[in-house]
């Protein structure tokens, strides 16, 4: 096999770095969430820290790594005694893959053992495996929500604690959490984000120098992995040196009360919740003085700890564009300065001329902000969907939720004991044999690609309305980042329609877009209409197990194009919604018609807030 990348050898991306590294020597900081694009190196930097973990010593034949110096009293191989034999090897890298399942990752029953012995044994998952190790969680956004609690849950307490199947097992799990993703599929819930204890953003270099020293050293490095590698051997012991004098060096370190009390005003100054900032900065503050060879934290290091351990954690809208929490930051820490830098003057122009119509569109309006958002009613789609993407909104048959019932085993689900032993008893048989086994069917929620299709023509026009339609997409947008879905957005006026937002698991861009989007002109709604059909076919292709859900923003008038009934057969069998917007004392129903024709529920505006409904 060859050698791993060194890490030695990694061009430029020093704070993610330097949070590797920090984690490294400190593990109770809780980890490091990685965001950057595609082709950053994130994968690779990562995989090169396991090579710095210095090695250690488990008792022999412990599928638990118990540490022979302190072994779990908690560990289901133990008890392990003085004299149990020891190895040494390197800490563990448990890569866990986006398809993992939860039995995987913290242990099941063992029913081969259950079967053919009676017994209750327990076969344990990846948090045993990555136990004073690396876990290295790839594409972390697009794990399943109680799959990353798991994870979050065992790396805050050291321990996983197993009741599932009939089995309950604790045992120690200290490891190196890492995660890395990409920000165009889609950001985590800002709670998952929040426990982990640094968060770094990454980027390409925007020079031509480093982006060719990337290259060269990549080339380099695939022509002869064992070359390249034994170059920067050096470095990496000298790293891998500094980690374990860094962990000694750690417990003597002391934070004086003037920078602990710095830590708490910058805190409060930047709106955190909670007191996890707190703690996990200071831990992080400790470690950089450790790190750096001193024996006191300084002001330098608690603004350095901040930088990577706040930007995620402001109270904040979670459809905000990216960036905001950064800017934040840098004011906040200038405030902490005893003499900041004036800032400079604005130079934009003074006074506050009216806002120009910038592409000068005949009968355009300017764009209306959205009203306030609320907490808008939920829509589902009927039936009861097999779940392949994990979500809140509609219900579906999957792994884990409410068990309905038992069936044949068709994979890895969990085991239906009373159905089981029914089975067994069926056949005349006090003894459970393999053809007997059931697996419990459970239904649980699952995540829909949402389809916006709105209504930006004239007939909408009116400010104070458009800002109240724009007030309900975005609600619903945020009720779909809350959800899990996928979001699109289609919009018709004028001459046609456009795919303003192809659908994605960015919300906050739904979000943009709509700030943006601006009113005028006819009113096409039979290629609005056509237009979300040729999309959602596309996405079948691309996704065939979403389940889509389209929601028709309109008052139903048709200005221009076709009759809008000629679109609705390409829309057949479509769960849809159509949020009714006609205002006025005299109101045709148009919309209400066009939902009979769709076979879709017809909800009015004035409705949509689930608030409201339980007020009234």
């Amino acid at each position: 096999m060859p050698a791993a990348y060194p890490f030695s050898a990694v061009v430029g991306l020093d704070d993610l770095r330097l949070a590797l590294l920090l984690t490294a020597v400190n593990p109770a900081i809780g980890g490091v969430l990685v965001r950057g694009e595609k082709g950053t190196a994130k994968s690779t930097v990562v995989r090169a820290l396991a090579t710095l973990l210095p090695e250690i010593d488990a008792v022999r034949g412990c599928r638990f790594g118990c540490d022979p110096a302190g072994p779990d009293p908690d560990c289901p191989d133990g008890p392990h005694g003085a004299a149990a034999p020891v190895i040494r090897r390197r800490s563990s890298l448990v890569e866990l893959p986006v398809g993992a399942t939860e039995d995987r990752v913290v242990g099941t029953l063992d029913i081969q053992r259950a079967l053919s012995e009676g017994v209750k044994a327990y076969e344990p998952g990846l948090l045993a495996t990555a136990h004073r190790g690396l876990l290295y969680v790839d594409e972390v956004n697009l794990l399943p929500d109680h799959l990353v609690d798991l994870l979050l849950d065992a790396a805050a307490m050291g321990r996983a604690h197993v009741e599932r199947d009939g089995v309950s097992v604790k045992h120690a799990a200290r490891f190196l959490l890492v995660g890395t993703m990409n920000p165009e599929e889609g950001e985590p819930r800002p709670q998952l984000v929040d426990r982990f204890g640094l968060v770094v953003s990454v980027t390409s270099p925007d020079e031509a120098a480093p982006r060719a020293e990337v290259v060269r050293r990549r080339l380099a490095y695939d022509a002869d992995p064992d070359g390249f590698a034994a170059r920067w051997a050096a470095d990496d012991e000298a790293l891998a040196g500094r980690i374990a004098a860094a962990r000694e060096r750690l417990v003597s370190v002391a934070l004086p009360d003037g920078e602990l009390d710095r830590i708490a005003r910058i805190c409060l100054a930047y709106g955190v919740d909670g007191l996890r900032a707190d703690i996990v900065v200071a831990r992080a503050a400790l470690t950089l003085a450790a790190w750096h060879g001193r024996g006191e934290v300084t002001a330098a290091d608690v603004r350095d700890a901040a930088r990577l351990a706040l930007p995620h954690r402001r109270r904040r809208d979670p459809l905000d564009p990216p960036g905001t929490d950064q800017e934040r930051l840098e004011e906040t820490l200038s405030s902490e300065d005893p003499d900041p830098e004036p800032e400079p003057p604005d130079g934009g122009p003074a006074g506050g001329g009216a806002p120009s119509d910038e592409d000068g569109e005949a009968g355009e309006q300017p764009a209306a902000a959205p009203g306030q958002p609320y907490r808008p009613r939920v829509l589902t789609l009927p039936k009861t969907g097999e779940r392949a993407h994990a979500g809140r909104r509609s219900l579906a048959y999957a792994r884990r939720g409410r068990v309905v019932g038992a069936r044949l085993p068709r994979g890895a689900g969990a085991p239906h004991l009373p159905a089981t032993l029914r089975a067994a008893a069926a056949r005349g048989s006090r003894a459970v044999a393999p053809g007997d086994l059931r697996e419990a069917v459970h239904v649980g929620r699952e995540a829909n690609l949402v389809l916006f299709v709105v209504d930006a023509s004239g007939s909408m026009a009116a400010r104070q309305r458009m800002s109240t339609v724009k007030a309900a997409v975005l609600s619903l947008l945020r009720d779909a980042y809350q959800r899990r879905d996928r979001v699109g957005m289609i919009t018709f006026r004028g001459a046609g329609a456009d795919e303003v937002l192809p659908p994605t698991s960015s919300h906050e861009v739904g979000v943009q877009k709509l700030a943006r989007l601006r009113t005028g002109g006819r009113t096409p709604l039979a290629a609005g209409l056509e237009a979300a059909a040729r999309t959602l076919r596309a996405e079948r292709r691309r996704d065939p197990r979403r389940r889509p859900l389209l929601v028709l923003v309109t008052d139903g008038r048709s200005t221009a194009g076709a009759d809008p009934l000629t679109a609705v057969p390409a829309l057949a069998g479509t769960a849809s919604v159509v949020v009714d917007c006609e205002a006025g004392p005299v109101r045709l129903g148009l919309a209400r018609r066009l939902a009979a024709a769709l076979d879709a529920a017809c909800v009015p505006l004035s409705q949509l807030s689930g608030e409201r409904r339980r007020a009234a």
